[in-house]
């Protein structure tokens, strides 16, 4: 060992230790953060689901496939990270002797020819990496970047190490083949070769380049310890973990969120019929009252922005950016985490859980941080605005576009709740909606009495629960359905399509409840619970002796679809719910309804958020359409998982809009810009706030909007269409 050799390798093994206790200190801090939240047992079942979806996510790069040029460039990169680790180590060897390298794999020639061909791809995808970054930068002209908010300079950090470590691996490399020390032949590793041809041949040139290598690495570990709230650099450790503890494992990947998480109090999910407010968590008021599940989410984030480029309220100039809320929450728990450590923290009556003896040592900073309310305005000092927390449609674009599972939209909802029922925070206009909602059943407040009107002038009888017990489908009506103009069109249209088909079919009638979707979406989970339950009650005596492939439910409402389906579980009913769009083209497909005659002058289909991102249901509604027009559809640019949200989910239809463009102004402007004369939906939300954009923009007289189920029948009875009569009017 020559003089450089000892020098090397006394260097390699000072910033060494150092940079791996640092990285210890590091962890056992996150550890400790992470413990902070709340119990959630349920993260813990299903180990070989969850185990097999994290490989699949991970190694597959299902989520960051999506966007192509990104997915493949980071996949290589996480193969060249992953891989090249071991080069990492190898570098430890030939500071001590040139001739140096791995034991046992490291004189084996496929290890040689798959690093050269993994090095070669890593450095072409950190460089396309970069590029995507500089090109998207916030600060260049025009737009809104995805990376707005992000910590530009540790993206940037991060992504030089990467490169600079290739670098020097291949000029290893090179300075072996220069000296004749390495063992791989030119056909293996072409590269290495090359660039050693270049090279003088410099004994100490091996351990000098592979010294400065472990530098770089080891300040690349210093540096990220310092910072445990680098998201770009420490998910590549802890996605495995937060995917491997996402709430539905068996789902596919971006299989939307469907149901949302109960209100949880101690691990558990709150039983209101036993709840007391100063025992049991009613949503969350305090960052560490989220589960620790959702602290593992916020030190997950990447920062990449994903979220955000899809955000209906972000795109629209809303405050909103699901990234930079998650950002906030991090921030926040890592800068108050010293005094939770200490003991601190508010118990459920607001008072102080530590000693002054406890909290006499913690740092003033984090004092400060944990006398910030978790949701208030900047002149309060809040971590998160609440018209950042109120912009929120719940689309679940966010959930559907993060590689790392964050479940953003739960969060949002969990500080709803507090908001809203503890507090009793939030925005006015909705009050009206939530009394509507307690007194009469329905959002709109019309009389329970009148939800039967639809069914007025049409040709045939409509059936009741009770009246009749054999029904395939129990036809859930939908509030909006009942009483909104508009959706009683689709109501009309559907129900003669399946009497059209000789499908046996009842409605509830005036037995029928609002399913309690904008309640629990705007927080107020008490309410959802007592519509839901009533519910619940209704339909399990409407089925009573049915086995659960037989209670069969059909809605026009993707928001009742999804309740129904996906929530009403946790309350004990076992439905199986269709869309009315599923049920429509399976009737088409075995030919109980017929199309014969085309509508033409072009269709376009707007995804409902609820039937398409949160349950995956793309192909039917689009099935349906194809043979009603007899010919493609014309696609609006963002379609299917990535569609446009309308801007009325998480009961945003009963809020005013009052910052930046309307959402559904932005979307109507891009079906318009198809040319279609008709803009298709499944729900009669986006049918509301998608007919007052085109009206809004004065394009009434040359822009259709109506559902799904009425393009049908105007194909399948041309000569009459009664679903498209108007019906009598109800007064709210």
């Amino acid at each position: 060992m020559g003089s450089v050799q000892i020098v090397a390798t006394i260097l390699a093994a000072a910033i060494t230790a150092v940079a791996v206790g640092l990285a210890v200190r590091a962890v056992m801090k996150m550890v400790a953060v992470i413990r902070l939240g709340q119990p959630a047992p349920e993260r813990f079942t299903d180990k070989g689901a969850r185990a097999k979806t994290m490989l699949v996510e991970t190694a597959g790069h299902t989520r960051m496939l999506k966007w192509s040029v990104v997915g493949a460039a980071h996949w290589f990169v996480m193969v060249a990270f992953v891989v090249l680790s071991l080069l990492v180590l190898e570098a430890y060897f030939e500071v001590v002797t040139p001739g140096g390298g791995l034991p046992i794999i490291g004189h084996w020639m496929i290890f040689g020819l798959a690093t050269e061909i993994i090095g070669v791809l890593g450095f072409a995808g950190i460089v396309v990496l970069m590029a995507i970054r500089l090109r998207n930068r916030p600060t260049r002209p025009g737009g809104r970047s995805r990376f707005t908010g992000s910590t530009m300079w540790q993206g940037y950090f991060v992504e030089w190490v990467v490169l600079l470590v290739l670098i020097f691996g291949f000029l290893i490399r090179g300075f072996k083949v220069a000296t004749d020390q390495f063992e791989y032949p030119v056909w293996a590793t072409p590269i290495s070769h090359a660039i050693g041809n270049a090279l003088p041949g410099w004994e100490a040139g091996v351990s000098v380049a592979a010294l400065i290598k472990i530098v770089i690495s080891m300040t690349w570990l210093i540096v990220i310890s310092l910072n445990v709230t680098m998201g770009v650099a420490w998910h590549r450790f802890l996605a495995f973990f937060n995917i491997f503890f996402k709430r539905e494992p068996a789902k596919p990947a971006g299989s939307g969120l469907g149901a949302l998480r109960p209100m949880m109090s101690d691990g558990k999910p709150l039983d209101f019929e036993e709840a007391d407010p100063e025992k049991d968590q009613f949503g969350v008021a305090q960052v560490e009252q989220f589960s620790w599940k959702g602290l593992l989410d916020f030190s997950t984030c990447t920062e990449c922005g994903r979220c955000q480029s899809q955000c209906p309220a972000w795109n629209t100039g809303k405050p909103l950016s699901p990234k930079l809320l998650v950002l906030s929450l991090r921030d926040h728990a890592y800068a108050k985490a010293p005094y939770l450590l200490a003991g601190g923290g508010k118990d459920l009556t607001g008072e102080e859980k530590a000693t002054a003896a406890q909290l006499a040592h913690v740092d003033v900073l984090a004092l400060a941080e944990a006398e910030k309310p978790l949701i208030g305005t900047a002149e309060e000092g809040g971590v998160i605005d609440p018209d950042v927390l109120w912009s929120c449609t719940t689309c679940g674009a966010c959930v559907e576009q993060c590689p790392v599972d964050i479940e953003h939209v739960d969060h949002i909802v969990d500080m709803r709740r507090y908001q809203v029922l503890i507090e009793s925070s939030f925005p006015s206009e909705a009050g009206v909606m939530l009394r509507n909602l307690e007194n009469k059943g329905n959002p709109w407040g019309a009389p329970q009495n009148t939800r039967e009107d639809w069914t007025k002038g049409l040709d045939f009888e409509v059936p009741r629960v009770g009246e009749v017990d054999d029904f395939e489908y129990l036809f859930w009506v939908g509030c909006a359905g009942a009483f909104e103009d508009r959706a009683k069109k689709t109501t009309r249209a559907v129900a003669t399509l399946l009497n059209e088909a000789g499908v046996k079919f009842a409605i509830l009638g005036e037995g029928e409840t609002c399913s309690g979707d904008p309640a629990r979406r705007i927080g107020n989970e008490f309410v959802f619970q007592m519509l839901a339950q009533q519910n619940v009650e209704t339909l399990n005596e409407a089925f009573e002796g049915r086995e659960k492939a037989k209670r069969k439910i059909v809605a026009t409402c993707p928001h009742c679809f999804n309740t129904l389906g996906n929530e009403y579980g946790q309350l004990g009913g076992e439905f199986e719910v269709v869309h009315h769009t599923q049920l429509l083209a399976h009737l088409v497909s075995t030919g109980k309804l017929t199309p014969v005659q085309p509508v033409d002058g072009g269709v376009t289909y707007h995804d409902p958020c609820y039937l398409g991102r949160h349950n995956r249901v793309f192909a039917a509604p689009r099935e349906v359409l194809g043979d009603a027009i007899a010919g493609e559809l014309t696609e609006m640019p963002r379609n299917s998982e990535r569609s446009f949200c309308c801007g009325a989910g998480g009961a945003r239809m009963w809020m005013e809009e009052k910052i930046g463009k309307r959402i559904n102004v932005d979307r109507v402007e891009e079906a318009m810009a198809t040319g279609a004369k008709t803009v298709a939906v499944g729900c009669p939300f986006c049918s509301t706030m998608l007919s007052d954009g085109v009206n809004g923009k004065g394009a009434g007289e040359q822009v259709e909007v109506i559902d799904v189920a009425s393009v049908l029948l105007r194909a399948v009875k041309p000569e009459t269409a009664p679903g498209e009569q108007q019906a009598t009017p109800v007064a709210g």
